[in-house]
């Protein structure tokens, strides 16, 4: 019996899961798959967006698929889709739409229960082509590189039309490897691994990383330009799903201040914020059809219009959320906006306890600023709040850890004088997560702190703040984190951890225990900077010379200013348009 998609409630209808119903006659069919649960996925903003991109073009039609609600460990033997029921494997391509590395080992359970090879190499007619994309492999594909055929390198709207202008039921009939040299050829962006060979060093680091053919060197990151004129936001509304019946709109993507640690701010460059006209249109949208409406972004703090758009939403009694906010931005309008939403609980993420800390990760928040925000946002009625650190970042001593506890201590007495006015005592959260080296950061080069480490800097946060009244923390778990690292920073032979890992059916302890492959050489390693990394064949447009100059300046405690988001030749990235001015 095939695997039902709808668990949560009996009789959804086509309204509320936004299926696009099209004939399979003559059309390329494509099953669009989120490695990860219905609950989850109908929730990623970005896995509709796909969704609604793909079934745009006229002779293609898309459908939708998840990772069982077991997690795959059930006796399910089908993988289907929720518009047709039909199972992903008698579709033309499977498109797996990947966020977050944890999702990898997802990928080879989701192929093994549609019963197609695991391996590139052992698929051909009639197998589907097996493509991925999302911004996981804008980072790093390399550990998957052996089980897909091809990525595609960059965001959805500036790559899907050469994609499908290429693609043809007569290029598809082709023999694979025909096929896929067109596609990386042809269209910007796809980057095939089995036209490209990896050779590797006596002491296991990466000597070389060359293509077999006439493709590219480099597979250049294709991006939008101009969001002026494409919204991104919600095309369902449902309870069924993380953001309950939340209409979601996405108002920028990339952060123009350059936190060391963070993949976003730097494989997004450049920042690119939408216009109040546009999401003036998305939120009048958003609110015929719900009164909770999410703006999503890396930046959201920094919308130029901001202002404008949470005053004019509040005259049709929207409830407005935000997906972050930096506490150096809490204007007026914004805490108006949060206590008239109900708010009930606001977030900011100071990420590190020290000022020396922060001016390492380049944070560019001070104590002041945190303290502050604070005020305000108990001022404004809020009753709770959720502060976001890290432990484990590049140059942290016990001192730093220690600073975590300090500067918690102090936002709960600033939290509690403010608190006392309004005669109401909230809640402090504080999430602890353990910091993951990132490519394309300045951190690309860096060790992670082992597990035992990690977990003893928790402990001493959790000890500090055991006392403290009114007071939680919560952290996440340090081996999941050093597997986290492992799938961001590996190169191809990571890909044999991941086939034993799924042969023991997700048991990563047994798998490392067997596994000739050390994952401490990935993720306990310092990697020298002169070093050839498994990511660098892919051009973000990034100057590699800027990240060592940020990586440097961050050992030495100093602070850099953030992306003008105007011509310069900072970073490399508008090198283009510096050239034609």
């Amino acid at each position: 019996m095939a695997w039902t998609t709808h668990k949560f409630r009996k009789n959804i209808t086509d309204s509320e899961t936004g299926v696009i119903r099209k004939k399979w006659n003559g059309r390329i069919k494509v099953a669009l798959v989120y490695p990860n649960t219905y609950h989850v996925g109908m929730s990623n903003l970005g896995f509709q967006a796909v969704y609604e991109l793909i079934n745009a073009f006229e002779h293609v039609v898309c459908e939708r698929s998840f990772l069982p609600d077991d997690g795959g460990s059930g006796t399910t033997d089908r993988i289907t889709t929720i518009e047709s029921g039909n199972p992903i494997s008698a579709f033309d391509l499977i498109a797996f739409s990947v966020s977050y590395e944890n999702d990898y080992p997802n990928l080879l359970t989701i192929l093994e229960k549609a019963k197609l090879p695991l391996g590139f190499k052992d698929r051909g007619i009639p197998h589907p082509l097996v493509i991925a994309g999302g911004v996981a492999f804008f980072l790093n594909p390399e550990p998957l590189a052996p089980f897909i055929d091809c990525f595609l390198i960059g965001e959805a709207e500036a790559i899907l039309p050469r994609f499908f202008d290429t693609v043809s039921h007569d290029l598809l009939a082709q023999d694979r490897r025909s096929c896929l040299h067109t596609l990386a050829r042809d269209a910007p962006g796809v980057y095939v691994p089995s036209l490209y060979k990896a050779a590797y060093n006596s002491d296991g680091t990466l000597g070389a990383f060359e293509p077999i053919s006439d493709v590219p060197d480099k597979v250049e990151r294709q991006y939008v330009k101009d969001l002026s004129r494409i919204p991104t936001c919600s095309p369902i509304i449902t309870p069924d799903t993380i953001f309950d019946s939340t209409f979601l709109i996405e108002v920028s993507r990339g952060c123009p201040h350059g936190c060391r640690f963070c993949g976003t701010g730097f494989v997004y460059r450049p920042p690119r914020f939408r216009p109040f006209s546009l999401l003036k249109e998305c939120m009048e949208q958003g609110a015929s059809k719900s009164d909770k409406i999410g703006l999503v972004g890396a930046a959201v703090s920094d919308l130029p219009d901001l202002n404008k758009i949470c005053g004019r939403e509040f005259e049709r009694d929207a409830r407005i959320s935000f997906s972050s906010l930096r506490a150096d931005a809490l204007t007026p309008e914004l805490l108006s906006t949060l206590k008239k939403s109900k708010t009930k609980t606001a977030t900011i993420a100071p990420d590190a306890g020290s000022e020396r800390m922060r001016n390492v990760i380049n944070k560019g928040i001070s104590e002041t600023d945190i303290l502050n925000a604070t005020e305000q946002i108990v001022a404004a009625g809020i009753p709770n709040l959720k502060l976001y650190f890290m432990v484990g970042l590049p140059t942290e001593t016990m001192d730093d850890v220690e600073a975590i506890v300090t500067l918690c201590k102090k936002i709960k007495h600033q939290f509690l004088k403010s608190s006392r006015a309004k005669k109401r005592m909230g809640e402090i959260t504080v999430s602890l997560n353990s910091f993951v080296p990132k490519p394309f950061t300045p951190f690309q080069w860096v060790k992670m702190d082992d597990v035992h480490l990690l977990k003893e800097k928790i402990k001493k946060v959790k000890s500090g703040l055991k006392r403290v009244a009114n007071v939680r923390v919560h952290a996440d778990i340090p081996r999941w984190a050093y597997i986290q690292a492992l799938l961001s920073r590996g190169d191809r032979k990571v890909a044999q951890i991941l086939s034993l890992v799924n042969t023991n059916q997700g048991n990563w302890p047994k798998t490392f225990k067997s596994s000739p492959i050390n994952p401490d050489f990935y993720v306990l390693r310092e990697r020298s900077l002169d070093e050839l990394l498994p990511w660098d064949f892919i051009d973000h447009g990034i100057k590699k010379s800027f990240l060592k100059t940020e990586y440097k300046r961050a050992l030495q405690g100093k602070t850099s200013p953030p992306c003008p988001m105007e011509s310069c030749n900072i970073c490399g990235v508008c090198k283009e348009k510096v050239k034609k001015e």
